[in-house]
């Protein structure tokens, strides 16, 4: 057990977290948290409700003297993204990540940590097992499979809601309000290869050291694909065929690490020389990135000439990275596209990437671009998880009481913003007529990777301010 006292009320809610973190909860493996959330609600006495895609709606009426105030949402995702370094021994398919304490900050031993989107139902579960916090009627929310396009809360039946306020708890920095979103889609591409006798020696090319990061957040501050930087890599060198190429383990993180194995004649120091010319502008915002080259056994087995030819350009027609700036607010990414698992198998090549805009047209016309690339090399092209985003609301009373409340208690104003990345609020506000909300969240860095950390005392004060205005909204 971690030692939570020294944080007060937060304790409560830390130690919840330490209870359902043990639960494996990656993107679609999420009965085992449903499960615990049903338990949960069902120990308390509870409404609860449970759907065939795992989302979880659980109820807790009014306290005295709250009953004639709005009922209020509480709204996060139950899935994390399971990424893990390289020497990490942990199963996340049947482990959840093995969290420690370091002074202030909350960590996972060589894999995500899983805050996001761990802190919203620990503040949840710690409110509607609470006897002594006043708060008007609440409607906790928990979605699956958020982290793979919002798939949990395009299924929920919002008909079991009867609240038009929200708070959605999925940001990543304390004292900032979210009122607005990308919308996205995740486009994947199949692409048949044949097979070919093996010319040359064979050679093992990877990439690694990446800083990766959040694909929606991160994607504006110019961090390296490893996919891509691998596609470059190969075309410095002399390659005749690919025997195996693999990179990134979720859409919506930038990939830190991608490796191909291939076929070639002698690799010569011009050829060296050119990688390290790909490489060395990237190190100087990222100083572990690296590019290694060495000789390996053959595999085996290897695509054509032709099918190598079609990889490549693949990874090289398809963009990657901001694709255009909005017009009306300074610094926000309007549209991107982050290319973010490849895997060669016997089958074919296989590309997963995501498209993010603050635009919906302009969102289609950079997948219907990407499909036509695809197409064009004989790729089958699937889209999957489409989701609105959310447009900026300029009559909010929770956003005017979330203001307030944050000046009287910290004597300063908070940032209000709208963010590249995708909330599930676009949904939800699709789905609830006239639905007021707004996201927050503690201080959680590095998220999406196994350099996530989740600062304890930010954890405490939006927890607080998170109870004073369910306390104030009215």
């Amino acid at each position: 057990m971690i030692d939570f006292s020294d944080l007060g009320c937060a304790e409560a809610p830390l130690s919840l977290f330490e209870e359902f973190t043990k639960i494996p909860r990656g993107s679609g493996n999420t009965s085992l948290i449903a499960e615990y959330l049903v338990n949960f609600a069902k120990e308390r006495e509870l409404f609860y409700y449970r759907d065939s895609s795992d989302n979880v709606v659980i109820k807790k009426p009014a306290t005295c003297g709250y009953g004639s105030r709005p009922t209020v949402i509480i709204q996060g995702h139950t899935d994390i993204v399971c990424e893990k370094s390289a020497e990490s021994d942990i199963d996340m398919e049947k482990e959840g990540p093995r969290i420690f304490r370091d002074g202030d900050l909350l960590r996972a031993d060589g894999s995500t940590l899983g805050a996001d989107d761990g802190v919203a139902i620990a503040y949840a579960l710690a409110i509607l097992d609470s006897k002594d916090i006043p708060h008007p009627e609440i409607e906790a929310v928990f979605t699956s499979d958020e982290e793979i396009g919002l798939i949990g809360a395009s299924a929920l039946d919002c008909s079991t809601l009867g609240g038009k306020v929200m708070i959605n708890i999925d940001s990543d920095e304390e004292g900032v309000f979210t009122v607005g979103c990308a919308g996205g889609v995740r486009i994947d591409y199949s692409l048949p290869v044949k097979g070919g006798e093996p010319s040359g020696r064979c050679y093992r090319l990877s990439v690694s050291g990446l800083l990766g990061g959040h694909s929606g957040i991160e994607i504006g501050n110019g961090r390296a694909n490893a996919i891509k930087l691998l596609g470059r890599a190969l075309e410095a060198l002399p390659i005749h065929q690919v025997t195996d190429i693999s990179g990134g383990n979720a859409d919506n993180a930038i990939p830190r690490d991608a490796e191909a194995r291939f076929t070639a004649e002698i690799i010569t120091e011009e050829n060296l020389e050119a990688l390290e010319e790909i490489i060395a502008p990237i190190r100087e915002s990222e100083p572990e990135a690296k590019i290694e080259l060495c000789e390996c056994e053959p595999s085996g087995a290897c695509v054509d000439s032709e099918s190598t030819e079609k990889i490549l350009s693949l990874i090289r027609e398809i963009p990657t990275g901001v694709i255009a700036m909005s017009k009306d607010i300074e610094g926000l990414v309007e549209t991107s596209l982050n290319m973010g698992i490849i895997r060669l198998s016997g089958e074919g090549l296989s590309l997963t990437v995501s498209v993010r805009s603050s635009e919906n047209s302009e969102k289609a016309a950079l997948r219907d671009r990407i499909t036509a690339i695809g197409e064009a090399l004989g790729a089958s092209v699937t889209p999957r998880g489409d989701y609105p985003g959310w447009a900026y609301r300029k009559d909010s009373p929770l956003r005017d009481t979330a203001v307030e409340v944050y000046r009287e208690k910290y004597g300063k104003e908070p940032k209000v913003i709208t963010i590249h990345a995708g909330l599930e609020c676009g949904l939800f506000s699709d789905k609830i007529e006239g639905l007021d909300c707004i996201s927050i969240g503690p201080d959680n860095r590095d998220i999406h990777t196994p350099a996530e950390c989740l600062s304890l005392t930010s954890f405490r004060r939006v927890y607080e301010f998170l109870l004073d205005v369910l306390k104030k909204y009215k």
